[in-house]
């Protein structure tokens, strides 16, 4: 029988009155929320599969907001009673209190770049006459919201400069709302674009393409199913009801359309995916904007399994990255005299890191991987390697920014133990220089390692993952220790430097990440290995990540955390239904734990390039072998658990995190807590600088207590 809000809260908070501070913070005892079951059973291909919590993907309904309420206020008062919390927050607040520069780029007569003074909300968009120059705050995103939640979704500048348009997004949302600012004058005019999502601001001329979709029905923005997006040109000054339309396809509903254009918007191209169809490829068109075309002629003119990305035009003809047969990456030149490929770059051993190639300067850099790190190399736009850009040592570089007729570049560069600086490479005498170097009170680099390790996962794949640590660290297998993955999408998860985790490592922490099948760190190859009916692998590397660690003695089982987001959190969700045994705290971040049914909510369907779906008999399967919410162990000893999501997650919806919740706290061992944090106001990740910090503090104050340590302050 259904429970009224009131009755339920009610019911939550008689059972909690009774516990004492110590038994509620071991997790013995915590009388959960009575959430209610219903007898829904689906039918798969034969297989009856039970879903007694489908009530839970409603967000709108009352019933549904009462249990929020009382699963936030069960988790609340149990975070609320470990003594160090706000401790850990405090010294959050004080690890990222510095200043953070993006990369700088040039548009008309101004370089524009990032940049937040430290426990700034929002990033700024500022911009000076020439690098080093005095800087103008030209968007200030934490003046769009009151409380900091509203951000800069999206930011591009017209070619002469004239002109910035930019996204909005509110509460954590991926839909955005688009606007137009006159640069010169700081003026925003009164362009106001709605329903904007996945899309950026591609100008051509006195407008630009966006993306869009028809507005959603009144109180389901969050839920609607993400359908029929259309490209759009936006004229500024212009009402919205003006916009012409430039491609649709009603067709195929479910695909994804994109314009892009070149540094110079005499070229667009319009790209089209069918990933909901499993394709993983994209098809791709162009435009000749300077000849006035009026249509979009095709290079790759259907979809497939192969990515196109169209780097720049050179005179007239296209240089083009391309996994085509090429499953590390290469770059061809395409002739649209006569739609003939020529190669420019072809494949090597190691991967092209697509975020990093530029045609800056007239030349053509390129950045690729070897074995997770970053390398730049210059090369004459017919092919020709010149040099390799030095860089600091073993790290991640992105954001090369430059145009064709600078001189020199910018980059950031970053490591586990190197915050993000900026530098500047001079094309001419081939010198790199720090341009931007951050500076963190009480941090020195010089008290932490970082190495790279491999190991050999079940069937005896090499894996690579990289270990952080203080100096001087004792192999006791002692250690408490926090072990990070991903695995999927073709993502590379780079060597980077995260100042939160800065408050782990100083207690004496390592942060291990391992680089696992699913992700695109060796290629496309390395991607496919952990997708569909070979998912399993991502979380066989996981596990024996877990397994290396304890056998090098560097943790035990009963010192080891996990954590991960979105396909980590499936990842999190998947390994510890497989090997509880293997972890004493986990954190599934925002996960997609329903894998028979992701692909039903919002833009989930775009995933199954990916996943599979539990519409095809063998993908079903692969899918129920493995979902979180379907193989959790009736009685089993689960890890401490913490699970995250979020109200405005329209990404990754809540319900999945919902029902999670729901089924551990109902059928898991309760030795330990099973506990769900639901923010609001935030999205797939936090929507501020404040809500991140007050979140990794409940994250790391609740690590901390479940692993037995006291921090030091």
């Amino acid at each position: 029988m259904c429970r009224s809000k009131f009755s339920l809260i009610a019911v939550f908070i008689m059972a909690f009155a009774s516990l004492t501070p110590s038994s509620f913070l071991r997790g013995q005892s915590i009388n959960y929320p009575n959430t209610r079951k219903t007898d829904q059973v689906d039918d798969y291909h034969g297989t009856k599969v039970a879903d007694p919590y489908r009530w839970l993907e409603d967000d709108n309904s009352a019933e549904t907001a009462a249990w929020v309420k009382a699963e936030n206020e069960l988790t609340s008062a149990y975070l609320e009673k470990i003594p160090y919390r706000s401790q850990v927050k405090h010294r959050l607040e004080q690890l990222l209190n510095y200043a953070r520069y993006s990369a700088p780029v040039r548009r008309g007569d101004y370089y524009y770049f990032d940049k937040n003074d430290g426990l700034q909300n929002q990033n700024v968009v500022y911009l000076e006459k020439a690098p080093g120059a005095a800087p103008e705050v030209l968007v200030d995103p934490n003046k769009f919201s009151e409380d900091g939640t509203s951000r800069l979704a999206g930011f591009g500048i017209s070619l002469d400069g004239r002109y910035a348009g930019y996204g909005i997004s509110t509460g954590g949302s991926d839909w955005r709302e688009g606007h137009v600012m006159e640069v010169a004058t700081r003026k925003v005019l009164p362009d106001d674009l709605k329903w904007l999502k996945f899309t950026g601001f591609a100008w051509a001329g006195e407008g630009f393409f966006y993306s869009r979709f028809p507005a959603p029905e009144p109180g389901h923005e969050l839920s609607s199913k993400n359908e029929n997006q259309s490209v759009y040109f936006h004229k500024v000054g212009k009402p919205q009801s003006t916009d012409q339309l430039i491609y649709e396809d009603k067709a195929h509903p479910q695909r994804f359309h994109s314009v892009d254009t070149t540094e110079d918007e005499k070229f667009a191209f319009l790209y089209i995916d069918d990933r909901t169809a499993g394709k993983r490829g994209n098809a791709l068109f162009y435009r000749d904007l300077a000849n006035g075309d009026k249509s979009f002629k095709p290079i790759v003119a259907e979809i497939g399994d192969d990515s196109f990305q169209a780097l720049d035009d050179a005179d007239g003809k296209f240089l083009i990255y391309t996994n085509n047969n090429a499953s590390n990456g290469k770059i061809l030149l395409f002739n649209p005299a006569d739609s003939s490929w020529s190669v420019v770059i072809p494949e090597k051993p190691e991967v092209i890191e697509i975020a990093t190639t530029t045609t800056a300067g007239g030349k053509l850099l390129v950045g690729y991987l070897k074995d997770v790190t970053s390398h730049i190399y210059v090369f004459s736009l017919d092919g020709k390697l010149e040099n390799e850009v030095k860089l600091p040592g073993a790290g991640s570089a992105y954001n090369l920014r430059g145009n064709r007729k600078d001189k020199f570049i910018f980059f950031s560069f970053t490591s586990p133990i190197l915050p993000q600086t900026v530098f500047r490479y001079d094309i001419r005498t081939k010198e790199t220089q720090v341009y931007k170097q951050p500076q963190i009170h009480g941090f020195s680099q010089n008290n932490y390692e970082t190495k790279e390790v491999f190991y050999s996962s079940k069937d005896g794949t090499r894996v690579p993952m990289f270990l952080t640590y203080a100096k001087g660290l004792q192999l006791d297998g002692k250690t408490p220790t926090l072990l990070y993955g991903y695995g999927g999408f073709n993502i590379v998860e780079s060597p980077e430097f995260d100042p939160y985790l800065l408050a782990l490592l100083e207690q004496g922490f390592v942060y291990a990440s391992a680089n696992i099948r699913g992700g695109g760190e060796y290629g496309e190859k390395w991607h496919l290995a952990g997708t569909k009916l070979k998912k399993q692998n991502v979380f066989d590397d996981f596990i024996a990540a877990a397994e290396w660690l304890i056998a090098n003695k560097y943790t035990s089982s009963n010192n080891l955390a996990v954590i991960g987001g979105s396909n980590g959190g499936l990842l999190i969700g998947a390994v510890i239904n497989q090997r509880p045994d293997l972890f004493r705290v986990a954190v599934p971040e925002v996960g997609v734990m329903d894998m028979l049914r992701y692909h039903k909510f919002t833009f989930g369907a775009a995933w199954i390039s990916d996943f599979g779906s539990s519409d095809d008999l063998a993908e079903f399967k692969a899918l129920y072998a493995y979902s979180p919410l379907h193989n959790i162990r009736t009685g089993a000893k689960y890890p401490a658990m913490l699970i995250t999501t979020a109200d405005h997650d329209d990404r990754v919806v809540p319900a999945h995190s919902f029902k999670y919740a729901a089924t551990l706290q109902a059928l898991a061992s309760q030795d330990r807590p099973k506990l769900i944090r639901i923010d609001t106001k935030s999205g797939h990740r936090a929507s501020s600088t404040t809500k991140r910090i007050e979140e990794n503090a409940d994250v790391w104050s609740f690590i901390f207590f479940n692993l037995g340590v006291t921090p030091k302050y």
